[in-house]
């Protein structure tokens, strides 16, 4: 990545379209997996560290896609056009909406991961209690409503940007 007159680039290209794409793809693959992880908890044990590195990866991106993209809008002659500012307006609200899906995954991955071992202790003792078992499903109902919020923002922010760019090129 170069930085060339206050704009991000990747070989010559804009950074912006390029890294907006490394969120539109592992933020929601994040959201799926951290759903389908949830949903079936003898995964969990198997696929936590590659569903924490996409996650991180993804909400990752994020914060770089929308520094690139105010860089992209403070060079463009159009940037008081409607589209462009209701684009900007989404894309500032995605990073809360990724964090709390990171948090939430986190609590997925630690609560499920104590659930489990109360799971073993249970089949010794049928005296253990079902807490962090309880508190697994409830943030695995966490982790499907923040990826789904997650991912709908994603796709909100992407529609906005796609229309803006297609009708400034339609022109």
């Amino acid at each position: 990545m170069a930085l060339a007159d206050d704009l991000w680039t990747i070989l010559g290209l804009p950074a912006h379209p390029l890294l907006v794409h490394a969120v539109v793809v592992l933020l929601p693959l994040s959201a799926v997996t951290a759903a389908a992880l949830a949903v079936v908890p003898r995964w969990r044990q198997r696929y936590a560290w590659p569903l924490l590195a996409l996650t991180v990866l993804g909400v990752g991106a994020v914060f770089p896609a929308q520094k690139a993209g105010e860089q992209l809008a403070a060079r463009m002659a159009n940037t008081q056009d409607q589209l462009i500012q209701a684009h900007t307006e989404l894309g500032n609200d995605l990073l809360p909406f990724a964090l709390g899906f990171f948090v939430v995954v986190v609590a997925l991955l630690v609560a499920g991961r104590l659930a489990d071992r109360e799971r073993t202790a249970a089949a010794d003792d049928t005296s253990v209690p079902k807490t962090w078992r309880r508190i697994s499903v409830v943030v695995a109902v966490l982790v499907i409503a923040a990826g789904t919020a997650a991912t709908v923002q994603t796709i909100r922010i992407g529609h906005s940007g796609s229309a803006a760019v297609w009708t400034w090129v339609n022109q």
